[in-house]
């Protein structure tokens, strides 16, 4: 399924952010965010496209995007501070536009770069699905932002999530959580069955 994007520039104080905006709802709209900028992630990556895909396809407006110092975003790698930054930008120019009901999508190092966004007080984000969070290697606070959780998926076979603690967490704090057989970090393969497990969530979660 093609969805139509548009390449948009986002300046914020002396610096630029590459997107690509897929307009749908003038209501609702997905914030997505990459793997690790330093291990070649990028808003090109297969993962990243995925979420988008099925965001577009449940009749959201999606806006994926470089972080600092990946292709055509100015600035350079800040260790998830700057980035956070980023992503608050972001969300400005989309209030700017009109659209107020936001969600974050974010994978890997997104999933924690939105997480801390998401701990703070008065953050932007109505809502949130995390794609395999990789608490192997970055700390996640579920405490904070449990709240705002909808869904957590990771596959079977990731060798940067601790399945048995992410699942236990999920229990406790009563959030829906969904693992894709056969499926590493990587979703090599196993794009179109996260696109499904995404759709269904979607269309069946208050998001």
């Amino acid at each position: 399924m093609m969805m139509k994007e548009e390449q948009i520039y986002i300046n914020y104080k002396e610096m630029a952010i590459e997107a690509l905006m897929h307009k749908s709802s003038p209501e609702r709209a997905v914030v997505i965010c990459h793997p690790h900028s330093l291990m070649g992630g990028s808003m090109h990556n297969n993962v990243v496209e995925a979420i988008q895909e099925a965001y577009a396809a449940e009749n959201y407006t999606t806006v994926r995007f470089n972080f600092r110092g990946v292709g055509r975003s100015t600035g350079t790698y800040d260790e998830g501070m700057g980035e956070q930054e980023d992503i608050i930008a972001v969300c400005e120019y989309l209030k700017e536009i009109k659209i107020a009901k936001l969600s974050l999508a974010g994978y890997s190092f997104g999933a924690w770069v939105g997480s801390q966004v998401m701990s703070r007080i008065n953050n932007p984000f109505a809502a949130a699905v995390l794609v395999s969070p990789p608490n192997n290697y970055f700390d996640f606070d579920f405490k904070k932002i449990n709240n705002k959780i909808r869904l957590i998926v990771c596959g079977e076979q990731d060798e940067f999530c601790n399945l048995k603690i992410l699942k236990k967490q999920a229990e406790y704090y009563g959030l829906y959580f969904q693992t894709i057989a056969g499926a590493n970090h990587f979703y090599l393969g196993k794009e179109r069955e996260l696109i499904n497990t995404l759709r269904d969530a979607l269309a069946k979660i208050n998001i």
